[in-house]
C-alpha cells in the first residue's frame, strides 16, 4: 500500500487545515491508521490514530479539541480536521498504515506502523 499525503500549506494562528492522506494499492479500509508530525530538531510525536473502522480514535493532548481524526473507507482516505491553529504545530506532518491486522484497535506509537507517506509540510505562522 502507498500512503499519500495533501492539503498542508502556510495558514496564520487560529486558522485551519485538513489533512488527506489517501491510499492506493491494496485497499486500506482493514488498516489502523495514525497522523504523526516532526518539527525541525525534535523527535517524530503522535497526534492523532483511528481504527480500522472509525470507532475508535486518539488524539494527543496537545492538539485535543482542535484536531480531529476520521476516515472513509469508500475513498481508502484518512483525514486529519486541524483547527485553531497555533505556531508550535508547525511541522512535517506524515500518515502512517499499519498492515498487519490489528482488530478494533488504534495505535500511538510510531514503531506500530508499517507504511508510511512522504509527509506535507505545515507552517503556522503568528
Amino acid at each position: 500500500v502507498q500512503l499519500v499525503e495533501s492539503g498542508g500549506g502556510s495558514v496564520q494562528a487560529g486558522g485551519s487545515l485538513r489533512l488527506s492522506c489517501a491510499a492506493s494499492g491494496r485497499t486500506a479500509r482493514r488498516y489502523a491508521m495514525g497522523w504523526f508530525r516532526q518539527a525541525p530538531g525534535k523527535e517524530r510525536e503522535t497526534v492523532a490514530a483511528i481504527n480500522w473502522t472509525g470507532g475508535s480514535t486518539y488524539e494527543a493532548d496537545s492538539v485535543k479539541g482542535r484536531f480531529t481524526i476520521s476516515r472513509d473507507n469508500d475513498k481508502d482516505t484518512v483525514y486529519l480536521q486541524m483547527d485553531s491553529l497555533k505556531p508550535e504545530d508547525t511541522a512535517i506532518y506524515y500518515c502512517a498504515a499499519r498492515t498487519p491486522y490489528s482488530g478494533l484497535h488504534y495505535f500511538t506509537a510510531p514503531d506500530e506502523y508499517d507504511r508510511w507517506g512522504q509527509g506535507t509540510q505545515v507552517t503556522v505562522s503568528s
